[in-house]
């Protein structure tokens, strides 16, 4: 049986192996539910449409969210990243997988057709940071089988931690969402599983302590944007990774501390709205606009 707890024996099977880390996962899931190959990975390639689908989507998106809170951000960021107004600080391919990542957000908000990857509230990182792969030439194959390699990340942070903001904070849902995103830009690039793992644990790291928060108790303000500012994040740790940069403190370490942190956190700031950015008096106000009084 191919089994894993952690991300090290992760690591460590693909390396003793030769194989790339998403073999491992695929078997894993072969073993546990009894599907062939060909059925598994005919389903993610549908998991994968839905996202490309969600993100072309969001990104021509001019509808507004029930609330008014959201909605046409993605565009604008696109729109912005022509360079025909101002000159971005980011590069086209940054700003565009920001775009994606809100976007997927945005349709979400507007309870359109999503991948909860591995959240609702964190779906637009991991399409975001593949479609920015999908732009340099990655092929349609190539991201497939990354998934499996972000989902096996996946797994292991909701075994060892927590992947909800309502247990462990946003750092729980983007901050996973984010790591499961670099790992699989690690391998999308021909990264080793080593690699993929440093990817992860300097992901996680920068979002370690970030709460949930969410204005009048819906997934729309601050989670559609925090999604564009996590690509990002995802892309650079993938690249601090591919580059030789290694983190200090062992990935497993870096998701025990994810786990400690999340459980320290008070209730207020784990998807309650009973702190953070949804007490603030614009916050106030907006739930009174939209529910009358206070929740």
């Amino acid at each position: 049986m191919i089994n894993f707890n952690n991300l090290a024996e992760l690591i460590a099977m693909a390396t003793d192996k030769s194989m790339p880390m998403h073999e491992i996962v695929i078997a894993r899931e072969m073993h546990t539910s009894l599907r062939n190959r060909e059925n598994i990975i005919k389903e993610m390639t549908a998991s994968w449409a839905v996202m490309q689908e969600s993100i072309e989507r969001g990104i021509s998106n001019t509808e507004k969210s029930l609330s008014g809170l959201t909605g046409g951000d993605a565009r604008r960021l696109s729109l912005y990243s022509e360079g025909k107004v101002r000159a971005p600080y980011l590069g086209r391919a940054a700003l565009q997988a920001a775009a994606a990542a809100i976007g997927v957000n945005e349709v979400n908000a507007v309870m359109g057709r999503i991948v909860a990857c591995p959240t609702a509230g964190s779906c637009g990182i991991v399409p975001a940071a593949l479609y920015a792969a999908r732009e340099r030439g990655a092929s349609e194959e190539k991201l497939v089988l990354s998934l499996f390699t972000a989902a096996g990340i996946g797994m292991v942070i909701d075994q060892n931690a927590s992947i909800a903001g309502a247990s462990g904070g946003c750092q729980a849902e983007c901050g996973t969402a984010a790591a499961m995103a670099a790992g699989a830009l690690v391998e999308i690039a021909g990264g080793s599983p080593e690699e993929v793992g440093e990817a992860v644990a300097l992901s996680i790291k920068n979002l370690l302590g970030l709460v949930c928060d969410p204005v009048a108790g819906l997934v729309e303000v601050p989670c559609v944007k925090r999604n564009g500012f996590a690509v990002i994040e995802a892309m650079l740790a993938a690249d601090m990774a591919l580059a030789g940069i290694k983190s200090v403190i062992p990935v497993d370490e870096v998701i025990e501390a994810m786990d400690k942190i999340g459980r320290a956190l008070p209730k207020s700031l784990r998807e309650t709205s009973q702190g953070g950015l949804a007490v603030t008096p614009t916050a106030r106000r907006i739930e009174r606009s939209l529910y009358g009084q206070e929740k």
